[in-house]
């Protein structure tokens, strides 16, 4: 029996949707245009990496054009647009071998490949700050689990004392050891 993953939100967490529901339209592509995510998506439901990297992208002129221009040129809309203006050029305003036509493909294809990079860049920007997120935290869980451990030993210890009324060895706690010269 095979078991299907729910789909996963904008905050790593499953989400869920009523069966023969459509999806929300602001799902289409939510990651593309920060300035988006943040209008449509509730910041609760966001992980705070996330929020974060989508508010500094907002906030940004530069970095708001750059992800509009990255997510037309990732659309479908942007092939058509380039099917059809081609082969209006092709046809109507220069003939075989198209010179004209062969350096602006070139010249669009230096520009698209920056943003393509500013895109990665920004995905690794924040890849990044969600994983010092989460280190950050697992390291305040691992600290209040060893407290709460500590905490649980020390009552053990001392409810033992109350009932048998003879105290408990304390294992000894291993010091770390100096380095060896």
């Amino acid at each position: 029996m095979s078991q299907t993953k729910p789909p996963v939100g904008a905050s790593g967490s499953p989400t869920t949707q009523t069966a023969g529901a459509k999806p929300a339209a602001t799902t289409h592509r939510p990651f593309l245009r920060p300035s988006r995510l943040l209008k449509n998506t509730p910041h609760e439901k966001l992980h705070p990496a996330v929020l974060a990297e989508a508010e500094r992208r907002a906030s940004s002129v530069q970095l708001r054009i750059a992800d509009a221009i990255t997510a037309f040129a990732g659309s479908m809309n942007f092939v058509y647009l380039h099917i059809v203006l081609f082969a209006v050029w092709m046809l109507v305003f220069e003939k075989s071998p198209w010179p004209t036509l062969t350096l602006i493909v070139s010249l669009e294809a230096i520009f698209l490949s920056t943003f393509v990079m500013i895109g990665q860049n920004r995905q690794a920007a924040f890849q990044q700050a969600k994983a010092d997120h989460d280190y950050t935290a697992q390291e305040k869980l691992l600290e209040e689990n060893t407290d709460l451990t500590r905490t649980i030993h020390q009552l053990t210890r001392e409810m033992h004392e109350r009932m048998l009324g003879t105290p408990t060895p304390t294992p000894a706690t291993p010091t770390p050891e100096a380095p060896h010269s």
